[in-house]
């Protein structure tokens, strides 16, 4: 028996395969399910006891004998196979063309909203997403009874009433004015979350921009030139609506709306045959807001604005469902290849 291993590790020794084909066929042979091995093993029953350890050890040899020629035959061919592609290549081709990406539209849109009221003097503030409700609502006038501060609308953290994920991004603002006195001149651009059903129309997490400025003498005609400037820097249109609105952290309150017309079918249906669209609220501070960030209401005064910039995408991009944001399918998204 042992004379018979010696054998079979002699001639697993001497094999040489030379083609894939044959290298699988050594593999079958003495690596496979039914290899001639396995047989060896079997046989110790029939030798003597004071040999079977050293005839067992001698039998796992051979079977380890074979692995390791499998492994040395196999990279081989395989480093063979890569001379003769080598020789194959030609390297005066062109390069194969890289693919690129692009810019999400959200974030194209951020960047240009960003950049038009950086060229006002805006600077960049940001905040934490898990907010407390100082912050989120009690600094910004929200009395404890408003409808916003209802479960349904908001999304708490579990087994809290003190921390939630903002619903906006004037958390910045109350955390802007605590730390600093004016004058003060920023924007808030962030992610914000609210307990609503997702339709075309509405998610439960979106993207806002908020604006702030501070200072003394700030008025009402400062805050609608500002917004002038923005309308004909994102739109191209300088014609603007302020129409009478109310939020708690500002008196008084507006809606803005730009005129986009009804020259053609789609401006007619996005304006609800009016001719205006809709694209933020604004107003000017209310000095309770400025009063419980420290701020003398007596001294200084300010406008704040806010709009979500899903909404500024979809009117800039022709979009009519906001879910597609969201859904990361590289169909959607290659159409902005070409957007900067």
């Amino acid at each position: 028996m042992f004379a018979k291993v010696k054998q079979l590790i002699e001639e697993i020794e001497a094999a040489s395969p030379k083609t894939k084909d044959e290298l699988e066929q050594f593999r079958i042979q003495y690596l496979g399910s039914k290899n001639v091995i396995k047989p060896l093993f079997g046989e110790i029953k029939n030798v003597p006891n004071e040999q079977k350890k050293e005839y067992g050890q001698f039998v796992n040899q051979a079977k380890e004998t074979a692995e390791r020629k499998f492994a040395e035959l196999q990279e081989a061919l395989e480093a063979a196979a890569g001379d003769a592609d080598a020789d194959l290549l030609d390297l005066t081709r062109p390069g194969e063309p890289l693919e690129l990406g692009s810019r999400h539209p959200i974030a194209t849109t951020l960047n240009r909203i960003v950049s038009i009221f950086q060229r006002m003097g805006f600077t960049v503030a940001e905040g934490p997403d898990i907010e407390d409700d100082w912050h989120n609502f009690t600094a910004m006038n929200t009395p404890e009874d408003h409808p916003a501060r209802d479960m349904q609308d908001t999304f708490y953290l579990q087994n809290s009433t003190e921390m939630l994920l903002r619903t906006h991004t004037s958390p910045v603002q109350a955390r802007v004015m605590t730390s600093q006195q004016p004058p003060i001149r920023i924007i808030a651009p962030g992610r914000v979350y609210r307990n609503e059903t997702i339709s075309a129309r509405s998610h439960a997490q979106f993207h806002q921009v908020e604006g702030l400025y501070v200072d003394e003498g700030v008025s009402f005609a400062d805050m609608k030139q500002t917004l002038m400037y923005f309308a004909q820097e994102m739109f191209g249109t300088p014609k603007i609506r302020l129409r009478p609105s109310y939020f708690p952290f500002t008196e008084p309150s507006a809606e803005m709306d730009v005129w986009i017309g009804m020259d053609n079918e789609k401006n007619y249906r996005l304006s609800k045959g009016t001719g205006w669209l809709e694209i933020l609220g604004c107003g000017m501070v209310d000095p309770k807001v400025l009063e419980n960030c420290g701020i003398d209401p007596e001294k200084y005064s300010g406008f704040a604005f806010g709009m979500g910039i899903e909404r500024q995408a979809m009117r800039l991009y022709d979009i009519h469902d906001i879910r597609l944001f969201f859904e990361n399918d590289v169909r959607f998204l290659k159409q902005f290849s070409a957007v900067i």
